[in-house]
């Protein structure tokens, strides 16, 4: 089920409408968590008991975790007995098993099996290649990292465990964000489930227009350009160098657009039933280096990533090849949790390489030049607050120029496709006739300026000054061109397979 179908309106209504009319706190979680498997179920309802387990298991984990350390205020992991702190890491080893053994079977098992083949061969001793029919359950990478962020959280002792299965259970599978994001934590939501949410509280405008943004950014934009990109990625060799930023170009606006734009109506389904979900983008593509682009894009796995990855990997402690590393092997797992291919992992590795250039770079700006006497120090402040606005300037084209190319390993099924887009994009070197839309390039220009004014939070001053009449015509009569908009058809969120 898909946000933009006209079956989730009805769906959502219904939720809506009951979750409203119940006075009760408990039935609301009972009745939201119904609807979360229904939801999930509508997919494919066998993968229902994927999620059931992890659940259970995390929820006992934290239970196990919880007693071990006497469940006490003043208890933490470092006043625990050498058995207890044994005993609470079997636990959390049991979260870590099955949770992330889950994920490598379905996701990783065809992949890991296709290298191991590939590697013999290589080696010069022929394997069978053995490939399994595995259906890659929807969401599986999100809450998968959702439970385990719950279970290490209370381990180190900063949350305590829930004892309440009917909350636990509503945050593990709480449906606007269960398929594709935002990575929710415990500690944001849960506590949002203990008190009763109120109707008032809801910014019924906010949330309306939000849903909207979204809904055009996957369903007028992404969805138009999806035919384009395919056309292009199927055969770039056939296509001219224009053709290759046509093609580059779009897929870099239809995987933001998509994506955000489930973020959007995720963030606003749940707004509308009293809910908040942290925010996931933060206009990326106008990021001023790739360090700034990670703090803006995907915003719940880039800290997920930090605060579960990098830091107990050693983080920025130690020397600095020890962080390079740690920050290296950070990003190309984040490439391998987007996609069990090999041009995901180097996808991670080239935005780790960035960001290890850009901290060179940085420091090697930052140096002091040697100083002879006052006229030079005037002349090097001057040439510094120059340098600086000039390498603002450039930064973000610069940086969208380098996004756009790790996108092209990230959209290609091979690495020959990669190679054949990059000559052309980068190299401005194609054998191809074949010429796509020039016009697209004017759309995209178009798209370009309304994302600039929506930066710039044009849009919500001017909203929020409407009155409720002349708010509730122009929403309508939006939506009635946004239908207009639409391509025949649904297509399925781009992160759905991952």
């Amino acid at each position: 089920m898909i946000f933009t179908e006209f079956r989730f309106f009805l769906f959502f209504a219904v939720i809506f409408a009951l979750y409203w009319a119940l006075q009760s706190n408990h039935w609301r979680k009972v009745w939201i968590l119904a609807c979360s498997y229904l939801f999930y179920g509508a997919w494919d309802w066998r993968f229902l008991s994927l999620i059931v387990a992890s659940t259970l298991v995390d929820y006992l984990v934290g239970l196990k975790l919880g007693v071990s350390v006497g469940e006490s205020p003043s208890a933490s992991p470092a006043s625990e007995s050498a058995a207890a702190s044994w005993g609470r890491r079997q636990w959390l080893m049991l979260s870590l098993g099955v949770n992330l053994g889950t994920l490598a079977f379905f996701k990783y098992a065809n992949f890991f099996a296709d290298s191991a083949v590939g590697f013999f061969g290589w080696l010069g001793l022929p394997v069978n290649s053995v490939t399994l029919s595995i259906v890659l359950p929807v969401g599986i990478s999100f809450y998968t990292f959702q439970t385990l962020s719950y279970s290490i959280d209370v381990y180190k002792g900063n949350l305590q465990p829930q004892k309440s299965l009917l909350d636990f259970a509503t945050f593990v599978t709480f449906f606007p964000q269960l398929v594709a994001g935002p990575i929710v934590r415990a500690s944001d939501f849960l506590p949002q489930l203990e008190t009763s949410r109120r109707f008032k509280q809801v910014n019924m405008r906010a949330c309306l227009v939000l849903f909207m943004v979204g809904f055009f950014k996957k369903a007028c934009v992404s969805d138009n350009l999806a035919p384009i990109v395919d056309q292009y990625f199927t055969a770039p060799e056939t296509y001219t160098v224009l053709s290759s930023w046509i093609g580059v170009l779009s897929y870099t606006t239809q995987i933001y657009c998509d994506f955000s734009g489930y973020t959007d109506m995720a963030i606003a389904c749940a707004g509308f039933l009293g809910y908040e979900l942290c925010v996931n983008f933060n206009f990326p593509y106008f990021s001023t280096s790739i360090t700034d682009f990670w703090r803006r894009w995907h915003i719940s796995l880039s800290t997920w990533l930090k605060d579960y990855l990098y830091i107990p990997l050693g983080g920025n402690r130690g020397s600095q090849w020890f962080m390079y590393r740690n920050l290296m092997l950070t990003m190309v797992l984040g490439g391998l949790w987007h996609g069990a291919a090999w041009t995901f992992v180097l996808w991670g590795a080239l935005h780790g390489g960035a960001l290890i250039v850009q901290k060179e770079w940085s420091k090697w700006v930052a140096r002091p030049a040697p100083r002879s006497d006052l006229v030079a120090r005037s002349g090097q402040k001057s040439g510094q607050k120059s340098g600086r606005s000039l390498t603002h300037l450039w930064a973000i084209p610069i940086t969208f120029y380098w996004v756009c190319i790790t996108w092209i390993f990230f959209r290609a099924d091979s690495f020959a496709t990669a190679i054949t887009v990059i000559r052309a994009f980068v190299g401005g070197r194609s054998l191809g006739t074949q010429q796509l839309n020039t016009g697209i390039l004017s759309i995209l220009a178009v798209l370009a300026l309304l994302h600039w004014l929506t930066a710039q939070q044009v849009w919500t001053k001017a909203l929020a000054q409407l009155p409720a009449q002349l708010f509730a015509v122009g929403y309508g009569f939006a939506a009635a061109i946004l239908l207009t908009l639409m391509p025949i058809g649904y297509s399925a969120f781009i992160y759905f397979q991952f």
